[in-house]
């Protein structure tokens, strides 16, 4: 008998060797790696759920089997094409094999004769309004003379698992079921009690229906177990953060009558929504507490989470403490640091000529900062004199040390993890309070599982004065369409307005962004660097033309910036480096290229850019994306709402892969496998109160051995993912 964390090459079998090198490195990341759908005998998926690309897994009989040659053009020399047709009882599906050997050609005849039973996967296309399936792997089953016999062996409910083109389904199923004969005992990460009160069958149980299920029952019970587990041992974690935040003790900051907040709020040019009002209130007063404040501040892009946050830093400034902005990049760190700058006017000149007597410094600490540079904002940071420090990573380097840290704010949360928050954190001499903000709204599903340490507060609002934006999504291979575009930039340079237009890459020979794509698809993509002189020269001669993008040096990309921002640039040529963070009122009109390359949440944070003046926007989606490809839905969806927070649940329920809490690491997979946090809710919100009960009467996890083993590699895994990133 092996145990759960044995190598899975000690299971045995042909195909152990070729598991491992999938990714599935112990027996329990084996049985971890649940099927991802069934399929009976002679079943196939409703043809109405079938999208093209889709890595489909079909049994069934073959019904015809014919032999063709073809001339191959290539080496002017015969070649065969085998056209195959499988019932699967309920549907047709054409497979097509080509061979270039007259002896593998016929071995391929005689293996896929009329009659045979057998399992076909590959990837789905569609070819004169059928299904078809190039060069499917195939496993047949031995020939047998009446049909109740080929299908001896067969399971009524075949497991069809996540697979690659290396490492089929097959291969997977027969690792698998040794790995179920040998394995010695499952851990069990539930208090007998919860498993009671929810109706779970026990674990063992679990793996087993799950890998090798009799009846639909069976796959029903079994999931219903593995994802209350996941769902558990998520809010476990969260739970004992809670818990130990709940307990600890911190400096308040109260602020002082006529300190810089009061002086801030006096010159405002605005005036703050009834939104920034309530959440800004509610933030300074957890400011005030003795414990650490860790809260959420989520809200639409432009809904002006920036002066919340401003004020608070203000307010621990107040208190005599620092507080230090945390950006995912240059770019947006860059441009937090001109923002802040900017609506402090004096106040942020404390110490020099013109600035207030009680006013601060705004630091900025970037890891391509010039030596002088670096080494003034390090001593302006060490000393206390910055009471505002705005950097990105670099921030994290052991060599920053702040006076009296207080407030540290996370912009853009998605893009750090929490133990990137906490070495942030840990320069503190007291646990400092902490706000995340995030312009991705976050279903409340993810809310509870991603962010369940935090309170959450949320800016639904825009500012009076910001205007519309129309978003039209533009066929590229449409005559005149995309002329029509740039003809768009031009009349709004013309009315004294600017344009956006982004790219998914730098250059022609970057690597495609969506690992998916064919070697022809990849070509076609438009790049900053041959996008940007082509357009200067072409359809937008007499307009300047600047090209951004993150291979600049800071200060490349910070003059680009600023020319942009003082409208000295009429079309900035950009990577997604604008994605969050930039603003420039003036900005009328975006043109996205390649549009079905990005995310939907992603094309929504690139669509904020504009419309954050008063001028009416424009957002052209220019896409080479066919009739019937599923990149139009996501498109179609983005130019349909400005709502982030419907965008934000389309978003999920269009990812085929997706892991909430982090993505797959080197060696390590996906931290949640059958839990969806798009449709579980009521799962979550149950487990969560099961969770924070057994902490409150088992702090340490003592209870469950296997609990607190899932819970310290889950904190290893995120731990894992802050030091890769670096």
């Amino acid at each position: 008998m092996i145990s759960w964390d044995t190598k899975v090459a000690a299971v045995g079998g042909k195909d152990a060797k070729k598991v491992d090198r999938f990714g599935l490195r112990t027996v329990g990341d084996l049985l971890q790696h649940v099927p991802r759908r069934y399929i009976r005998k002679g079943d196939i998926d409703d043809p109405g759920s079938l999208r093209e690309g889709d890595h489909l897994t079909v049994f069934g009989c073959i019904v015809a089997s014919e032999q063709k040659t073809w001339q191959d053009k290539r080496t002017r020399r015969t070649a065969w094409r085998q056209e195959v047709v499988v019932d699967t009882g309920t549907s047709r599906v054409d497979l097509t094999f080509f061979d270039r050997q007259a002896g593998m050609a016929d071995w391929r005849r005689k293996k896929l004769e009329t009659g045979g039973y057998g399992l076909f996967a590959g990837q789905l296309s569609r070819w004169r309004d059928h299904w078809q399936l190039t060069n499917p792997d195939t496993q047949m089953y031995p020939p047998a003379d009446e049909v109740a016999d080929a299908m001896q062996g067969v399971p009524d409910l075949i497991p069809v698992y996540p697979a690659s083109s290396s490492v089929q389904s097959w291969d997977l199923q027969e690792t698998i079921k040794l790995a179920l004969v040998v394995v010695d005992g499952f851990p069990d990460v539930l208090p007998e009690d919860v498993r009671r009160a929810e109706d779970l069958v026990d674990v063992g149980t679990a793996y087993r229906w799950v890998h090798q299920p009799e009846s639909w029952a069976q796959v029903v019970a079994a999931r219903k177990r593995l994802k209350y587990d996941e769902a558990f041992v998520t809010q476990a974690l969260l739970a004992r953060r809670r818990a130990t935040l709940e307990h600890t003790v911190t400096s308040p900051r109260t602020g002082r009558a006529g300190g810089l907040l009061d002086q801030f709020d006096a010159r405002l040019p605005f005036e703050l929504t009834a939104g920034q009002r309530e959440v800004g209130e509610e933030v300074l007063a957890e400011l005030g507490q003795g414990r650490p404040m860790h809260r959420l501040l989520q809200g639409e892009v432009g809904s002006g989470k920036t002066v919340v946050a401003l004020r608070a830093m203000l307010r621990v400034v107040d208190s005599g403490g620092q507080a230090a902005l945390l950006a995912p990049t240059e770019v947006l760190a860059q441009q937090h640091h001109r923002t802040i700058t900017a609506m402090l006017g004096d106040l942020a000149r404390g110490g020099e000529l013109g600035g207030t007597a009680d006013g601060t410094r705004v630091a900025l600490l970037t890891g391509s900062l010039g030596a002088a540079a670096r080494k003034r904002a390090m001593l302006d940071v060490t000393s206390g004199e910055a009471g505002i420090v705005v950097g990105t990573h670099a921030l994290l380097e052991d060599r920053v040390d702040f006076s009296d840290l207080g407030l540290v704010v996370v912009d853009e949360q998605h893009r750090f993890g929490v133990e990137q928050r906490a070495a942030l954190t840990a320069k503190a001499g007291t646990p400092p309070h902490v706000l995340v903000m995030t312009a991705t709204p976050i279903p409340r599903t993810v809310a509870m599982t991603v962010f369940g340490d935090l309170d959450t507060s949320t800016l639904r609002e825009l500012p009076s004065g910001r205007a519309e934006v129309q978003t039209i999504v533009v066929p590229e291979q449409a005559p005149g369409w995309l002329d029509r575009a740039w003809q768009r930039i031009r009349e709004e340079v013309a009315r004294g307005r600017q344009a956006y237009v982004v790219c998914a890459r730098i250059s022609a020979e970057d690597t495609d962004p969506d690992p998916g794509a064919d070697e022809s698809e990849a070509r076609q993509l438009h790049a900053v660097e041959q996008l940007a002189p082509d357009l200067a020269a072409g359809a937008l001669q007499q307009l300047r033309v600047a090209s951004l993008h993150g291979r600049m040096s800071a200060d490349a990309k910070e003059r680009v910036m600023q020319d942009f921002a003082s409208g000295s640039v009429d079309v900035l040529v950009s990577t997604t480096v604008i994605e969050v963070g930039v603003d420039v009122p003036n900005a009328s009109v975006m043109v996205v290229m390649d549009a079905e390359r990005f995310g939907v949440s992603q094309l929504h944070q690139l669509r904020g850019r504009i419309g954050r003046g008063s001028h009416v926007g424009l957002c052209l989606l220019v896409t080479a994306a066919g009739a019937a490809s599923p990149s139009l839905e996501r498109l179609a969806a983005v130019a349909g709402t400005r709502d982030g927070f419907e965008l934000s649940r389309v978003d999920l329920a269009q990812r085929r892969e997706g892991d909430v809490l982090g993505k797959q690491q080197s060696g390590r997979r996906s931290s949640l496998r059958m839990l969806s946090v798009l449709t579980d809710e009521d799962v979550i919100g149950r487990a969560r109160e099961a969770a924070t009960a057994h902490l409150a009467r088992d702090p340490r996890l003592e209870q469950v051995p296997d609990l607190a083993a899932a819970v310290r590699a889950l904190e290893e895994s995120e731990r894992a993912d802050f030091l890769e990133m670096g």
